[in-house]
């Protein structure tokens, strides 16, 4: 069995913390065994060589301390090592750093979670002055707002940047009313970096290492990529479904703006000890109060149910977390995804058990799947649902009623009905328009609204992408792909 080194000269299996989280009596995390590291090195190798994915960092809270661990390289071309202090994009994940921010300040009374966005930032608008009213923090952190997901705009490398940006979103559609559904909105995360900018008078990087980096002793977290060049970094790869990827032409490829949506940089460790402040009820390792506890309990109350329940696994959404209900357990995270990376975060708060995977390509949905539904299972006692998918005998269903064209900022999808079978066309348009090339997806009915998808790939999806329709409050027909509401327009 492999050992992989900390990248200072130590082998080990992992690196581990000391403190310990929070316990319930009698739950799997309350210490009575330690879990065997050996066994999990060995299943996150044979994984990782099944599943062609290069290279991936585990960490997990477990008996209540963190343990890491590594394998393969963090880049083909090179052949580098992977090692548990190796740092990879994290994506969307991203988005929990910043809801802890905005959370911390409104704790401190410097914030009204209730108030119009407008009262902070009175440059911000949407091209209705209605809904432009409508919008508050707190939508924003349910992704609630109605504002869009895929405005891609390079606003400089300038400290100006989020303030450029939310000026340049000021025209961009909504995919819904505000306050009417969910729909997935990394617009909306911008925007909550821009109020953190205004309230703490800081950039959003600076507010973020000031305010949780550094109070936590987050030493291998960071915001930029010339800060990513003093670790280890790993290298997205990208390639076809079952086969061994190649490194992806560019490291990163969002602009500095992205920065409160996508782009915290750190390694599996962190992010655990990250969880760890969570689970603590917003208290560091040291004893430092991060946040007070009814902060923490807030943000992963649920504020709103999610119609697409399997791309994230998510059954609603909190502050900032995605939800979780395995089976009555309860449990909160986020998953993320950058140009070839993929991260994965599930916290069990009955158990004091969090999981962190961070990884550069390849199938990494399918690693993450089965290491995480075995390592919840042995650790938490839960049992996560088996992957989406098709019934063995698909039900009848109409599909005139789901037919035509659905549209948000970005993105066109076109449904058909062939020989009494469902297609979709999914178009990147607008900013988005030179992202892919079209997706051209088969739909096998799963229920009389909820389709999986074909073709999509196994790295966003396992083996199938939900596709479920759903219809908003005033009446009008929606899909949802990705977590995102597209309503129908033709």
């Amino acid at each position: 069995m492999a050992r992989r080194g900390n990248g200072n000269g130590h082998e080990q299996y992992g690196r581990t913390g000391s403190g310990r989280a929070p316990e319930t009596p009698g739950s799997p995390a309350s210490g009575d065994r330690r879990p065997d590291l050996a066994h999990w090195q060995a299943r996150l190798d044979a994984l990782c060589a099944e599943h062609h994915v290069p290279g991936a960092s585990l960490a997990f809270l477990g008996d209540g301390t963190v343990h890491e661990l590594a394998t393969g390289v963090l880049h083909r071309g090179t052949g580098v090592e992977t090692t548990t202090d190796s740092v990879f994009q994290m994506g969307s994940i991203a988005k929990v750093y910043t809801a802890t921010l905005i959370m911390r300040l409104a704790a401190a009374g410097e914030l009204d979670l209730d108030a119009p966005v407008v009262d902070v930032l009175p440059e911000f608008s949407v091209a209705d002055p209605e809904a432009t009213r409508a919008i508050t923090t707190r939508r924003l952190l349910s992704h609630t707002s109605g504002l869009t997901c895929d405005f891609t705009h390079d606003s400089g490398r300038g400290d100006d940047c989020l303030a450029r940006y939310v000026d340049a979103a000021r025209g961009v559609a909504l995919d819904c009313p505000p306050g009417s559904a969910i729909s997935y909105s990394s617009v909306g995360y911008n925007v909550l970096g821009r109020i953190v900018e205004v309230v703490t008078g800081k950039v959003w990087d600076r507010a973020l290492k000031d305010l949780l980096l550094t109070p936590l002793g987050l030493t291998h977290t960071v915001t930029l990529p010339e800060e990513a060049l003093r670790f280890r970094a790993a290298m997205g790869h990208l390639g076809e479904p079952g086969r061994d990827p190649e490194p992806a032409p560019e490291w990163d490829m969002m602009p500095r703006s992205a920065g409160p949506y996508g782009r915290v940089i750190a390694s599996a460790g962190d992010l655990a000890r990250f969880a760890r402040m969570h689970l603590a009820g917003g208290v560091a390792e040291d004893g430092t109060r991060i946040l007070p506890e009814a902060a923490v309990a807030l943000m992963r109350q649920r504020v709103v149910d999610c119609p697409d329940r399997w791309t994230v696994s998510s059954d609603g959404w909190g502050l900032g977390w995605t939800l979780y209900d395995w089976n009555g357990v309860q449990g909160y995270g986020h998953d993320g995804a950058s140009i070839g990376q993929y991260g994965y975060l599930r916290v069990v708060p009955s158990a004091g058990v969090a999981v962190a995977l961070l990884t550069n390509g390849g199938g990494a949905r399918e690693v993450y799947a089965a290491l995480c539904r075995e390592l919840l299972a042995e650790l938490a006692g839960v049992a996560v649902p088996e992957p989406f998918a098709p019934p063995a005998t698909p039900p009848a269903v109409d599909l005139a009623p789901l037919v035509g064209t659905y549209r948000r900022e970005g993105v066109v999808i076109t449904v058909t009905e062939r020989d009494g079978a469902g297609h979709a066309v999914y178009e990147f348009v607008d900013g988005m328009r030179d992202f892919s090339a079209p997706l051209r997806i088969d739909l096998l009915p799963v229920t009389e609204t909820v389709f999986a998808g074909t073709g999509v790939g196994e790295a966003f999806s396992e083996d199938y992408m939900p596709v479920v329709f759903s219809t908003l409050p005033d009446g009008t027909g929606c899909v949802y792909i990705g977590m995102r509401c597209a309503p129908k327009v033709a």
